[in-house]
């Protein structure tokens, strides 16, 4: 996920001619674009693209927005209530018994559906920071506020970073979140010799292992790695310098150099509101037990984390899409990069954030409930010039293949697609390149 050292990797940048051989792996989906290609059609203006979706789908409700949120509420609190009526947060007497075993089965079904529940409140909020919510970004601001930073997220920061996630899709220079690593920062060296890092790792855990690591470490420790600076972040600060060795950028330090000095307010307020709300749970665990604080909020929120990783992950990641490097990337390109996936009962619960992505980074002051009207118009207009991406893998399917195949890009520069570690050779003093 990270990236192991910055300064070296835009100076040995290298052009890659051609997508990885996984593209060809049986059953896979492939991106029916290939800006390689000779016969690649011309990409469309914005302005083209936006006049296939119908006008009323850029129209903002107050009242719709808010009858989504008191229907994520509504489920939120039924849930709390049944469960608080058929469990406790007192751990069983003996471990081993049928009543452990149905406390332990209850919690976790809990903590995944309240996890999933709140998904749709994160998405509500992160509907508010685009400017989808409603015709006032002031209330926007509100109300994307307080169902953030319910969760710890920082809004104004990530409010901001996210916006130039849009604006630098797929940009591997500009770009910010789940920003490719190359090789070298992945350890490999000039002949893709083993010589640290993942490379190291992948080399001795093994490919399955490999995978399973990259699952763990996005959904489980990826968001707090990332808003920490640790992982997944871009390449060049907001004065549009290269980071240093030992430099990075965080969401909470209001002089992290993610952010200007003109927000340094707002991201101050969302930190002491994080901390607040922190030091609030910490009471509360004080008062009524770790443990109880642990089962109703912690564990649930482990969940809403791992789903907005997973989300921002696969919409944007696969062996047959290109990254571009600063000489090759538009923005036109960058969106059009983006992925639709199918995610079955869970587009009820998170808005369909996933299945209608492609529409959502083409036009983000969209609300999500005009987005299925605007994905058919853009599968229209997109789909037959072969612009348009739908991946019907299963997204836990699509998850472990792009585990195993998405690992690195061999540079920064030009037009680059997604390498495999697994097809590295195995050892460290081996040289042998491959495709």
């Amino acid at each position: 996920m990270g990236k192991g050292g910055r300064s070296d990797a835009q100076t040995k940048a290298k052009v890659v001619t051609k997508p990885s051989h996984r593209v060809n792996d049986e059953g896979a989906w492939v991106s029916p674009y290939n800006p390689l290609d000779p016969k690649a059609p011309a990409l469309p203006s914005k302005g083209e693209i936006k006049a296939c979706i119908p006008k009323e789908c850029f129209e903002r409700s107050y009242v719709h927005s808010m009858l989504f949120v008191a229907r994520d509420t509504a489920m939120a609190a039924g849930l709390v209530y049944v469960t608080n009526m058929y469990l406790s947060t007192s751990l069983p007497e003996n471990l081993l018994s049928v009543e452990a075993l149905t406390w332990f089965l209850g919690w976790n079904l809990y903590a995944f559906w309240m996890g999933c529940i709140l998904t749709g409140h994160w998405v509500l909020a992160h509907e508010a920071g685009h400017g989808a919510f409603s015709p006032s970004q002031t209330f926007n601001d509100i109300w994307g506020f307080v169902m953030h930073q319910a969760l710890l997220v920082p809004y104004f920061a990530w409010q901001y970073t996210h916006a130039k996630h849009h604006r630098r899709t797929n940009n591997l220079v500009d770009g910010e979140s789940h920003v490719p690593s190359t090789g070298e920062e992945n350890g490999l060296g000039p002949n893709n010799e083993r010589l640290s890092f993942y490379a190291v790792m992948h080399d001795a855990m093994g490919d399955g292992a490999f995978a399973a690591f990259q699952v763990f470490t996005h959904l489980v420790i990826g968001w707090p790695l990332y808003l920490l600076g640790l992982a997944s972040t871009g390449r060049l600060g907001s004065d549009g310098k290269f980071l240093e060795d030992g430099e990075f950028m965080d969401h909470y330090r209001p002089g992290s150099k993610m952010f200007p000095a003109k927000i340094r307010g707002k991201i101050a307020l969302s930190t002491a509101t994080v901390l607040a709300t922190m030091a609030l749970l910490i009471k509360l665990s004080m008062d009524y037990g770790f443990v109880t604080v642990g089962l109703w909020y912690v564990a649930p929120y482990m969940w809403t984390n791992s789903w907005l990783v997973l989300y921002t992950w696969l919409q944007h990641t696969d062996p047959s899409v290109p990254q571009y490097g600063a000489d090759e990337w538009t923005w036109v390109k960058g969106a059009l990069s983006t992925i639709d996936r199918p995610y079955g009962i869970f587009d009820f619960f998170h808005h369909k954030i996933g299945s209608t992505h492609v529409a959502h980074h083409l036009f983000h002051e969209m609300p999500f409930y005009r987005a299925d009207e605007a994905t058919a118009a853009l599968k229209a207009y997109l789909g037959p010039m072969g612009l348009y991406n739908y991946d019907p893998t299963p997204w836990y399917m699509a998850m472990w293949r792009i585990a195993k195949t998405c690992h690195y890009v061999e540079g920064i520069e030009g037009i680059q697609y997604y390498r495999s570690l697994e097809d590295v050779p195995r050892g460290r003093g081996s040289g042998k390149k491959m495709d």
